[in-house]
């Protein structure tokens, strides 16, 4: 069976703890290169991960012929200029969430992929391709909740240290950008709706300058989502659904272990189910579903114009916070 050749953009810790592993696991998937500023750290990461070619640039990775994709979990003011630059080197493109900095920057990259139809190009929203996301999808459709009248997340954590990427505002850091997309998306994912507009309260550090609190209300007419992200404060996710005529629960929404079994339940009246998953890892269906996507010449799960319409929306969620009103998605 063909595999697709992947190369892999930087030795981020996303990349070399969770996302490479999950493709040498995949069954369409074959990780042959890896690139850093440093090729010290990149010979060091291929070494410890078995990938057999090492580059000390991002330049000299796209310029493999051997490469067929590339991963981008580079820095997120780095996501698209670097997206385009693979595209326009004639590689397929998974770029890490969030695709952008802004609308405006994911525009630029939504052009660019249209002017290069035969490559695939996805958003590594991993969270929607685990079970418990698709059935809670399919609970909803099949209206085992009734109409969705509400959703609301949480997401949180603690990250102090000044040095790091996500707490520098000039890289696109910050807890909307780095969770809060999360919450954003899978209303957006649930509701199969974009909202009509939005209210946005955002507490910032004062010394970084990164949102280190974001909450925002969501208004998508026939329903509302609320949601509060934080890269300050203790660990913590879960989401609601709630409908006319029950609600679905899961505890573990976004960062779903990948080495034990997880559950959702399904409350209807006095009536609780609970639904268990079995061991999985998202992001090796999500590699694995991109990557049969490029064998085939099929559509990706989740098309580019998705990660442009979240952007829209985190832009007014800050637009909004600044205004101190609601704004027009």
């Amino acid at each position: 069976m063909h595999r697709v050749r992947w190369g892999v953009l930087s030795t981020a810790r996303i990349g070399v703890e969770r996302v490479i592993p999950a493709m040498q696991a995949g069954e369409h998937c074959e990780v042959v290169a890896i690139a850093s500023r440093s090729l010290e750290k990149a010979r060091g990461a291929a070494q410890r991960l078995g990938i057999p070619t090492a580059y000390g640039s991002y330049e000299a990775l796209l310029a493999d012929p051997d490469v067929e994709a590339v991963y981008n979990p580079l820095p997120n003011h780095l996501h698209v200029p670097w997206s385009i630059r693979a595209l326009e080197a004639g590689k397929h493109v998974l770029c890490e969430k969030p695709l952008a900095v802004s609308a405006e920057d994911a525009q630029r990259l939504l052009d660019v992929a249209r002017g290069h139809p035969h490559l695939k190009v996805m958003e590594a929203f991993m969270y929607r391709h685990h079970p418990q996301w698709q059935r809670a999808r399919q609970l909803v459709a099949e209206g085992q909740i009734g109409e969705v009248r509400t959703i609301q997340s949480f997401f949180s954590f603690t990250l102090k240290d000044p040095g790091d990427i996500r707490n520098v505002r000039a890289f696109g850091g910050g807890a909307l950008l780095d969770v809060g997309c999360y919450c954003i998306s899978q209303s957006r994912f649930i509701f199969g709706a974009e909202p009509q507009r939005v209210l946005g309260l955002v507490e910032r550090d004062p010394e970084s300058g990164v949102d280190r609190l974001t909450s925002g209300i969501l208004d998508f007419g026939v329903g509302s989502a609320t949601f509060t992200c934080s890269i300050r404060a203790a660990s913590h996710q879960r989401v609601n659904i709630v409908g006319t005529e029950g609600r679905i629960e899961l505890e573990e929404p976004f960062s779903a272990p990948t080495d034990r079994p997880i559950r959702i339940w399904l409350h209807r009246g006095a009536k609780v189910e609970e639904i268990g998953f079995d061991v999985c890892d998202h992001y090796r269906i999500e590699c694995d579903l991109f990557a049969q996507a490029v064998l085939n010449d099929a559509a990706v799960p989740t098309p580019l114009e998705d990660g442009v319409a979240n952007m829209r929306v985190i832009d007014a969620i800050f637009r909004s916070a600044d205004e101190g009103t609601w704004v027009m998605v």
